[in-house]
């Protein structure tokens, strides 16, 4: 295999779980060029001390990478590029990518959302992109320093329908080498749509109401809001022929149920702690422009998008 260079972009929870295993094999193998790109202390803390993985996968915590950057305009010929940012720095993070991927590079978005892969093609218009999931229990402990626990985190990506013929082997080859726990699919949608409607639903009704995981599996009303909203997702994967299991909504509250009852959400913790920048517009924005799309209704979650906006002035 020749070498390549394998970038990461992003080095919170996801892409600090993900890089730190590619880097740890690579360190190993040295079979290619690891780099990564964060900003601020995060890239201060890992160009002097290397990339802390608290994971018990890992007797070795520390990985060094053969370059960080801090700013994306300093990658060269990159050959694959793991997008490990949040949703609304997206836009900002293609655009600057346009001037330093070459044709042949493939991008894989390891982010939450049913429009990510929707939102790179419109700005990378030529590049594969693998739309993809990710399930894995890591967050940031300090700047440069990630912790995981539980099960080993999954990845499931598919093929780009726009091309097909692309060859992959080496990028499952490095996922093999990285230990990494994947699934390739010739369309990810599926996966992709079933996390989508079990994110989407409980971070907004918890968001609303400030509540957990737990209370909007038991109290009526908040359990009510929840299910509509993913009926009108579910309405929605329907006219774009993605496959939804016909239980789909059920599955989703049974899985919810498996959480610590006071697990909160992603969405809910940033609307309440005061932040401009959250998650809303991945959740309700993009039910709301897929259901003008698609024409279907999408009047619960239209109602709860504005109920949040309304309560919480700063977004």
């Amino acid at each position: 295999m020749n070498t390549k260079h394998i970038v990461i972009i992003g080095l919170g929870g996801v892409g600090g779980y993900f890089g730190f295993k590619i880097n740890r094999a690579n360190e190993i193998n040295k079979q290619h060029k690891v780099s990564f790109v964060a900003r601020g202390t995060t890239y201060t803390t890992v160009k002097e001390h290397g990339l802390t993985l608290l994971s018990p996968e890992h007797a070795q915590p520390i990985t060094r990478p053969d370059a960080v950057y801090e700013h994306i305009s300093d990658i060269k010929d990159p050959d694959l590029l793991l997008i490990c940012v949040k949703e609304y720095d997206l836009e900002n993070v293609c655009r600057q990518l346009s001037t330093v991927i070459t044709p042949n590079t493939i991008l894989l978005p390891m982010m939450n959302g049913a429009d990510i892969y929707d939102r790179i093609r419109a700005l990378l218009p030529n590049n594969t992109i693998l739309p993809s999931c990710v399930y894995v229990a890591s967050h940031i402990k300090e700047k440069g320093i990630v912790a995981h626990k539980g099960a080993a985190g999954k990845l499931i990506f598919g093929k780009d329908a726009a091309h097909m013929s692309v060859n992959l082997d080496w990028v499952l080859a490095v996922c093999e080498q990285s230990t990494i726990d994947f699934e390739l699919k010739e369309n990810a949608l599926s996966a992709i749509w079933s996390k989508f409607i079990f994110i989407a639903s409980f971070g907004l009704v918890s968001a609303k109401h400030n509540s957990s995981i737990g209370a909007v599996c038991t109290e009526a009303s908040q359990k009510k809001e929840a299910t509509q909203i993913m009926q009108e997702i579910k309405a929605i994967a329907a006219k774009k022929d993605i496959f939804l299991a016909a239980d789909i909504i059920q599955k989703v509250f049974e899985k919810a149920a498996t959480f610590p009852p006071t697990t909160p959400t992603s969405l809910q913790l940033d609307v309440h702690s005061g932040k401009n920048k959250t998650e809303l517009e991945l959740f309700a924005g993009a039910i709301i422009t897929y259901g003008i799309a698609e024409n279907c209704a999408t009047v619960y979650t239209q109602r709860i998008y504005e109920e949040i906006k309304a309560a919480h002035i700063h977004l």
